[in-house]
């Protein structure tokens, strides 16, 4: 039996209805056999995919994730755990689950023909790795509604936020200048940008959120790398700061990133898109703010500071951040000297892990008691906590599961704890 997996274009449906009865039946009994295995069905997808379209590994895709299969898994899987909630009574809504996903698909451009492509691929991918005997014509069809109630779930939001931006989707990509760059650390740099003599200006972004990077490679390839906006808004320039990923048996060097510290200098020019991201101060709010991170995650929270700095100087705020050795360490004598210049009698304190070297001289503020520094993994205590903070948290995959844990011990309240990964899979952690 052959199973017809091309479609040229996806169903008009309501990204808030439910998968019809006999669909909702046959994901429910297809769901474990799909899951178990998605690690077979994910490379089939891409090596499918990418050879009728080898330009969107070129240009569009991590070469970098998809050498380590980190991505691979990541897309696919996301379909699966999106039917299990469709099919789970009480679920939290499939569409909270995307909010991260579609602002990492407008930073990248992504446009609504593009689900047409992933949905063959994906499906023939389906049906080569379970048979087509085992993917009958039923079975197809209600995971067909499964991957086109997801994609218009995507397009719907992805709509929005292109239009709040005032652009035609995928019309993200725009020429800055670099102004400067300062080398934070042995393997960090920063790079401030503003835009070309006589072009629009940079957008104004909200503290926490990225640019995607655009980088011609040697091969001609268009890699695309997302960064996050460590400075306050304003003044039409956007700083990001960069961390040189070396090869890592058995992880490969970072392509961008090496290219960027190789190669990146004041006067060049460099492609980057509209700022988006879900990682986002509340800026109108007055509540307390936590802000909880480890090594290059600092940089959103840098931002979301030096923006509390120079708007709510007041607001409570507590910054926790761990790093390996405190001096090889990019930004935190900025963050301590953002925190200090903070007036007299703001309710303001930090607290520094170093799991290695420690500062050799005193830092300012550990005199007062602003700033302490610890040695070891960082640990989170009550104080820590002000009522009714909103928490924010960024840094890697161990540290994030440690840190969550350690917020579920203490009673912070989910809904007020938000995530963000520097990873394929952080669409798995909470949105908050």
């Amino acid at each position: 039996m052959t199973v017809d997996v091309a479609y040229a274009l996806h169903p008009q449906l309501d990204p808030d209805a439910r998968l019809e009865p006999a669909h909702e039946e046959a994901v429910r009994a297809t769901l474990p056999l799909v899951g178990a295995h998605i690690d077979e069905i994910a490379p089939v997808f891409y090596q499918r995919m990418f050879s009728a379209h080898p330009e969107l590994l070129a240009d569009t895709f991590n070469r970098g994730n998809q050498a380590q299969g980190a991505q691979q898994k990541a897309l696919a899987a996301s379909v699966a755990t999106y039917a299990t909630l469709l099919v789970t009574p009480d679920a939290p809504s499939p569409r909270e689950m995307l909010g991260r996903i579609g602002h990492k698909h407008a930073s990248l451009g992504i446009t609504e023909d593009q689900y047409g492509i992933v949905h063959e691929h994906l499906m023939a991918a389906i049906v080569e790795v379970l048979g087509a005997e085992t993917v009958t014509a039923e079975i197809a069809a209600a995971w067909d509604a499964v991957y086109w109630h997801m994609a218009a779930t995507l397009i719907d939001f992805e709509k929005e936020l292109y239009a709040a931006a005032e652009v035609a989707p995928g019309d993200v990509f725009r020429e800055a200048v670099v102004l400067r760059r300062t080398q934070e650390s042995s393997s960090v740099a920063s790079y401030v940008l503003s835009a070309v003599e006589g072009e629009e200006p940079l957008r104004d972004f909200v503290p926490g959120q990225y640019t995607t990077v655009g980088v011609r490679l040697p091969d001609g390839a268009r890699q695309l790398r997302q960064y996050s906006l460590s400075d306050a808004p304003g003044e039409g320039r956007w700083r990001i700061t960069v961390r040189r990923v070396d090869a890592v048996d058995p992880d490969p060097r970072g392509e961008v990133s090496s290219w960027l510290h190789g190669n990146l200098r004041e006067g060049d020019r460099l492609q980057v898109t509209l700022p988006y991201g879900d990682l986002a101060l509340d800026t109108r709010g007055e509540d307390p703010v936590v802000l909880i991170s480890h090594g290059i995650g600092l940089t959103p929270m840098l931002g979301m500071l030096r923006h509390l700095a120079a708007t709510q100087p007041h607001r409570p705020v507590r910054v926790l951040h761990a790093d390996r050795d405190a001096e090889d360490s990019a930004h935190v004598r900025e963050l301590v000297a953002t925190l200090c210049a903070l007036p007299e009698g703001a309710d303001a304190r930090l607290g520094l892990w170093f799991t290695a070297a420690q500062p050799a001289e005193e830092l300012p503020g550990t005199a007062t008691g602003r700033v302490r520094v610890h040695a070891g993994r960082m640990g989170l205590e009550a104080e820590h906590l002000p009522e009714e903070a909103e928490i924010y948290v960024c840094g890697s995959h161990g540290f994030l599961q440690n840190v969550r844990g350690q917020l579920e011990e203490l009673g912070a309240d989910p809904e007020r704890v938000h995530i963000e990964l520097f990873a394929p899979n952080d669409w798995l952690l909470p949105a908050g």
